[in-house]
C-alpha cells in the first residue's frame, strides 16, 4: 500500500476516531488553483465563556481535519490538521449567529498542491469563518489560507474557501 494511501486510512481513522466524543462536521470547497476540497472534522468544545454581555460571548473549539484536495492538474492529495478555534457567539432564540478565527497546523501529503509549491509538507492553517447555528446544527462558510511561514522556499501557500455543515451526536 502506497504511503499516500496509508496517509489518508490514518487520516480517516484519526478523524472518525475523535469524533465520537464531539461535533462532527462536513466541507465542500475550492482553492485558489480550482482544485476541490473535502473536508471531515471533528470539533471539541473548550469548555468557556469569556466577554458574556447581552450581545454574546467567546468561546471555542478544538478542531481536527482531514482534507482531500482534487486536483484537476495533478495527483489528488491528503492532509491533516488541526487547530483551536475562537468563536464569537451572537444570541439569538432559535438562530445564532457566530464569526470565527483560528491558527493551526496541517501535514500535507505532497509539497505541491494544483500549480502551488509549499516547500514543506508542514504547514500553518489560517482561518475565518461566519454562520449560523441552530438546533444542536451549524452550517456557514470558511476562508483557510495555508502557508510553512517562510520555514523554506518556496512558499507558494494556497488559499480555500468552503462551505460546512456540523452537528452534534
Amino acid at each position: 500500500m502506497s504511503s499516500i494511501r496509508l496517509f489518508a486510512l490514518f487520516g480517516l481513522f484519526a478523524t472518525v476516531f475523535s469524533a465520537f466524543a464531539a461535533d462532527v462536521s462536513i466541507a465542500v470547497g475550492r482553492t485558489n488553483k480550482t482544485s476541490n476540497l473535502f473536508r471531515l472534522s471533528s470539533q471539541t468544545d473548550l469548555g468557556f465563556r469569556w466577554l458574556e454581555n447581552a450581545s454574546g460571548h467567546l468561546g471555542g473549539y478544538w478542531d481536527t481535519t482531514y482534507s482531500y484536495w482534487q486536483g484537476h492538474k495533478s495527483s489528488a492529495r491528503h492532509s491533516l490538521s488541526t487547530s483551536p478555534v475562537l468563536v464569537y457567539e451572537f444570541n439569538g432564540e432559535r438562530f445564532k449567529p457566530y464569526v470565527e478565527g483560528g491558527i493551526g497546523v496541517a501535514l500535507f501529503s505532497a509539497t505541491r498542491v494544483e500549480g502551488e509549491q509549499l516547500g514543506t509538507v508542514f504547514q500553518f492553517e489560517d482561518r475565518l469563518g461566519a454562520g449560523v447555528r441552530f438546533a444542536g446544527q451549524e452550517i456557514g462558510v470558511r476562508l483557510w489560507h495555508y502557508s510553512n511561514g517562510g520555514l523554506k522556499s518556496p512558499n507558494d501557500g494556497i488559499n480555500a474557501y468552503s462551505l460546512h455543515y456540523r452537528f452534534s451526536f
